[in-house]
C-alpha cells in the first residue's frame, strides 16, 4: 500500500466532518470518492495533505506516518493537491504560475519542465503570458493541475476537478486524468457517478464522514440499488 487511513476523526471547530474513515491506495491506482455534498470526500483528501489535521486516527504515506505534519513538507513527500477553488495566483502570468511550483521530486527525479507542460498542453502554451486569473473556467482547472505537476507528485489528490465546467472541457480532464494515470497514482472527488466510474478503478462511498462502501468500478457501475441508496439526490 502507497497510503493508509486509518480511523480517520476530522473537526472545523467543534463539528466533526470525518468519523472514522479508512481506506488505502495501491502504487499506480486512479480511485474515486463519491457521495452526496457534506459527505466528506473534500475533508478527506484536505485530512491527507493535512490542511485540516486529524484529531484522531493516521495517515501512512509510503510507509510513514505523515499525520499532522503541515501542508508543505507532505507536498515534499511526493503529495500533490488540487484544490477545488484551484487557488491560481492573481497578478502571474501561466508561465509563472508554473514556475513558481518548479521543484525536483522527493527522489530528485525531474519528470516534469514549463518546457514538457507546454509541450503536453498547448492550450497553456497559447496563453503562456496571460494572468492566470484572467483565464476560464476550464483553463484555470488545466492551469493548476499542470502547476501541481510541478513539484513531481507521487500521489495527485484532485478535488472536484469538473466543478462548473462545460461538457467538452469535462471531456479534457477525464482525458487528463487517464494520460496522468500512466505515471502517477490519483485520487479525486466528483459529484458525476458517470464520470468517476469510467475514469478511476476503484471506488469509496462516503456518508456523513463514513466510508460505507468500497468497490470495483465495473462493480459498482451495475449495483444500481447502492447507487440509489447512497448517491442519490432524491
Amino acid at each position: 500500500m502507497i497510503l493508509e487511513l486509518n480511523d480517520i476523526h476530522t473537526y472545523y471547530g467543534e463539528s466533526q466532518a470525518l468519523q472514522g474513515v479508512t481506506l488505502s491506495l495501491n502504487e499506480g491506482e486512479t480511485v474515486c470518492l463519491l457521495g452526496r455534498n457534506g459527505a466528506g470526500k473534500s475533508t478527506t483528501l484536505k485530512s491527507i495533505i493535512g490542511l485540516t489535521p486529524p484529531r484522531q486516527g493516521t495517515v501512512t504515506w509510503r510507509g510513514q506516518d505523515i499525520t499532522g505534519q503541515p501542508p508543505h513538507r507532505i507536498a515534499r513527500l511526493g503529495i500533490g493537491y488540487v484544490p477545488e477553488d484551484r487557488r491560481i495566483f492573481p497578478g502571474l502570468s501561466v508561465r509563472e504560475n508554473l514556475e513558481v511550483a518548479e521543484c525536483k521530486g522527493v527522489d530528485g527525479d525531474k519528470r516534469w519542465s514549463v518546457a514538457r507542460i507546454f509541450d503536453e498542453y498547448p492550450m497553456l502554451a497559447e496563453l503562456a503570458d496571460q494572468d492566470g486569473s484572467t483565464l476560464s473556467g476550464g483553463q484555470q482547472q488545466m492551469l493548476a493541475v499542470a502547476r501541481t505537476l510541478m513539484i513531481e507528485p507521487r500521489l495527485l489528490l484532485l478535488d472536484e476537478p469538473n466543478e462548473g465546467l462545460a461538457p467538452v472541457i469535462v471531456k479534457q480532464i477525464g482525458a487528463l486524468i487517464d494520460a496522468l494515470a500512466a505515471t502517477t497514482t490519483i485520487v479525486f472527488t466528483d459529484q458525476s457517478v458517470h464520470f468517476a466510474l469510467k475514469h478511476a478503478q476503484r471506488a469509496y462511498i462516503l456518508e456523513k464522514g463514513v466510508v460505507v462502501h468500497e468497490a470495483g468500478s465495473a462493480e459498482l457501475r451495475d449495483d444500481v440499488a447502492t447507487q440509489q441508496r447512497y448517491l442519490s439526490v432524491a
